[in-house]
């Protein structure tokens, strides 16, 4: 497929959304909002702020999604998660989030506080597993609540249908969209969505796209996130090691090829792991139609 041909539903535009993690240091912060700033024309449908656990974290996801309602036009979508926090805790969060004009989570189990690899251990008196989560969500208020899906099961689960099964339960507790994890091989995703679709499962799926900034670092996360990585992927960026430009342009050429094979195929919702970094998400946007949208200001000096 050559990568920066038109789409075959050119006129169909996709919508978007973009996910952010909040800044640890000030030049971390200043970069976080040069991002922001550069995506916000492409008016995404919402944007998604990660969330740890740990106090300081909780924090920072807090203030800037509450910067976020204050100082754009875009929608917050704030991350939740269960881990080391009691259920009355997580409450004080989501009443926090409605104060802040938040009006939509993402709610996830959290990684073990051990870190990837390690086994979860829910707090005893917090919230078990998603599901419970989502209803404890529902429960504070009217919010939209996106979960997490797996196209290649998630590491814990027992087999993809259990790790559906999963799914269904938080969709049954009030879930409204779900949004998968990364994955390189559309296919992987197409028969997911079929499957899902058998299960009864009739929310929005939303295709996690991750432009692989760094081809290494992406790999080995992905092997503790149990998705693959193709061959072929790997041999795109292979030698390109200390070749840093290069590696931004054939990045480009892979993420376009995987986004426009999935609007060519019927998809009209694509979110985008920024991993903070603008313009790599930006010119794939770009390439499937999405332009900035003018100011009112902008329109009339056009005229």
């Amino acid at each position: 497929m050559n990568a920066f041909r038109p789409s075959r539903h050119g006129s169909r535009r996709p919508k978007v959304s973009f996910e952010f993690f909040p800044p640890k240091t000030a030049e971390m912060e200043t970069a976080l909002w040069e991002s922001v700033r550069r995506l916000e024309p492409l008016v995404p449908s919402f944007v998604s702020v990660t969330y740890g656990a740990g106090g300081s974290t909780r924090e920072r996801t807090h203030a800037t999604v509450k910067r976020m309602v204050e100082e754009t036009a875009l929608k917050p979508a704030a991350h939740l998660t269960c881990v080391s926090a009691t259920c009355d805790e997580v409450d004080d969060v989501i009443r926090s989030y409605w104060e802040a004009g938040v009006r939509h989570i993402v709610a996830l189990r959290g990684d073990p506080a051990g870190g990837l690899g390690t086994a979860y251990e829910p707090h005893p008196q917090g919230y078990h597993q998603t599901s419970d989560l989502v209803a404890g969500i529902r429960r504070v208020g009217d919010f939209e609540v996106t979960v997490s899906a797996y196209p290649e099961k998630h590491p814990e689960a027992a087999s993809l249908d259990a790790d559906i099964e999963a799914l269904k339960k938080k969709v049954d507790a009030g879930a409204t969209r779900a949004i998968t994890q990364f994955f390189f091989d559309n296919d992987v995703y197409f028969r997911y969505l079929d499957k899902v679709r058998a299960r009864g499962i009739d929310i929005p799926i939303l295709p996690g796209i991750v432009p692989v900034q760094n081809f290494k670092q992406t790999a080995n996360f992905a092997r503790k996130t149990g998705a693959s990585v193709p061959q072929w992927l790997a041999d795109r960026f292979e030698g390109l090691e200390e070749d840093a430009a290069t590696r931004r342009l054939v990045a480009a050429a892979v993420c376009a090829e995987q986004v426009l094979d999935l609007i060519d195929r019927g998809v009209s919702d694509l979110h985008f792991y920024t991993m903070n970094k603008a313009d790599l998400v930006y010119a794939i946007c770009h390439l499937v139609g999405l332009k900035p949208e003018k100011t009112a200001a902008q329109a009339v000096a056009a005229e």
